[in-house]
């Protein structure tokens, strides 16, 4: 079964803190950055404040590299890769595979050739919203995971330029 998030980054914030719709318009997690700490740190809630995942920046790495944790365990190592013209990511841990525009948002996770799932940019909304196609509901909290550890990415490069 194909589930669908939503997924609006609030702008101007200070603290990464928003929530994750579900196709009809409500809040089904909530995520939480922590403010003044040493690399990216996200935390995603369900909507009764129990911590399902926890991406954390590996730092002073050469690439850019995320952890994601659940009940306290690293079940994946979402990597960048070198590359000249177009980022590429694994997820080491997982055997996933990350393809597409990452640019305009617009990408895929695979497993082999398994999509685990798709990501779009939508436009004409204040802020970034993105929409993810989830294809397996037990990957939904992972998937989200990888795509913020890769949206974190996507942001701090876009901050240095």
């Amino acid at each position: 079964m194909i589930m669908k998030l939503y997924m609006k980054q609030k702008v101007f914030s200070f603290k990464d803190k928003f929530t994750i719709k579900d196709e009809q318009g409500n809040d089904k997690y909530y995520i939480e950055g922590e403010f003044l700490s040493l690399g990216k740190k996200l935390h995603i809630y369900d909507m009764n404040n129990n911590e399902l995942a926890f991406v954390r920046e590996k730092v002073l790495v050469f690439m850019p590299k995320f952890i994601v944790e659940v009940d306290g365990k690293e079940i994946a190592e979402i990597v960048k890769k070198f590359t000249f013209l177009r980022p590429k990511y694994y997820v080491d841990g997982l055997d996933w595979e990350v393809n597409g525009d990452l640019f305009s948002h617009n990408y895929s996770i695979c497993s082999g050739a398994r999509e685990i799932v798709t990501i779009s940019k939508i436009f004409m909304s204040w802020g970034d919203t993105f929409e993810l196609d989830i294809k397996d509901e037990g990957n939904e909290v992972i998937a989200l995971a990888v795509v913020l550890a890769i949206d974190a990415v996507m942001d701090a490069q876009a901050a240095a330029n």
